[in-house]
């Protein structure tokens, strides 16, 4: 009989420790496809994470296509998601004020995060309410091509850290991504160097790291947040601004309103076109040509 509970209580013992292990270390496991399970705030992050993971990656986004990102509260299916990735990639800078109480909340001790705006070259915010409500630093860095390529070295050491026996795989994708950003980058800053006029205007100030890079300037309607509002005196000073500088294109992102872009293009007797910040869908390198592209030939 006391070999018998004996017994019980060893299979029992073996049960609980290996539901224990499991829970303990289940980020560390793959999918059935066998695929690292990779969760990404949103699209820009995923647009990076695929360029370096292929289809060593099964990647959720937690940002639903046509949600702002400071804006999304997570729900119980994107903690669900969170508890059971390998690595979670965010952008950091204020841009997912929800992801460190986010972090706090789930149990998952193995998670390898990665706040891929970490050590790229930042740009300061100069309206106080931006700095208090939202923080030091502009978080738009993916469109720069420069700095996306720092969010993506950043991914790949997570990857390699998730997955070493991958690692020359996740490094040659890596280095060819790389090579083909630079390969974008010296061809328009070629092309912005003829350009003389050097000023564009967008509804939101999403475009100081694509501006530094090539030397050009941008002005919006809204700020870094996408916040402010379009009153009498701004549209004024948009118009104004748009004759001085012979501005004949306004551009908007794909998830605004067009109404105030409309106005202005009406009282200077432009055209309205659409810049893809990425925020919601869009292949990386192809979209960025794009809105070079459309910046490029509204500046000649």
């Amino acid at each position: 009989m006391l070999k018998k509970i004996f017994s019980i209580f060893i299979s029992v013992f073996i049960l609980l420790n290996i539901s224990a292990c499991s829970s303990k270390d289940k980020s560390t496991i793959k999918t059935s496809e066998n695929k690292i399970n990779v969760v990404v705030s949103f699209n820009p992050m995923k647009e990076l994470t695929e360029a370096i993971a292929k289809d060593k990656a099964k990647i959720t986004v937690m940002i639903p296509k046509g949600v702002e990102a400071h804006d999304f509260e997570p729900k119980p299916k994107d903690m669900a998601a969170l508890n059971d990735c390998k690595i979670f990639i965010y952008n950091g800078l204020g841009m997912e004020p929800w992801a460190e109480n986010a972090l706090k909340t789930i149990n998952n001790s193995n998670l390898i995060t990665v706040e891929a705006s970490k050590g790229c070259n930042l740009i300061e915010n100069k309206k106080e309410e931006e700095i208090k409500e939202h923080g030091q630093y502009d978080p738009h860095l993916w469109l720069s091509l420069k700095e996306a390529k720092v969010e993506a070295n950043n991914i790949k050491e997570a990857l390699i850290k998730a997955d070493s026996e991958n690692k020359d795989f996740y490094e040659k994708n890596f280095k060819e991504f790389s090579d083909n950003l630079d390969k974008l980058q010296n061809e328009y800053e070629n092309k912005f160097k003829e350009i003389k006029n050097r000023n564009f205007v967008t509804g939101h100030a999403a475009f100081a790291y694509l501006c530094r890079d090539f030397k050009l300037e941008q002005n919006s309607v809204e700020d870094v947040f996408a916040e402010g509002e379009a009153t009498t005196a701004k549209m004024k000073e948009l118009v104004d601004y748009c004759k001085e500088n012979n501005i004949k294109t306004i551009f908007m992102e794909e998830m605004a309103s067009p109404k105030v872009s409309e106005t202005i293009a009406k009282e200077v007797g432009g055209k309205i076109e659409v810049i893809n910040t990425l925020e919601s869908e869009g292949n990386y390198i192809e979209t960025m040509k794009e809105n070079y592209d459309k910046i490029y030939n509204s500046l000649k």
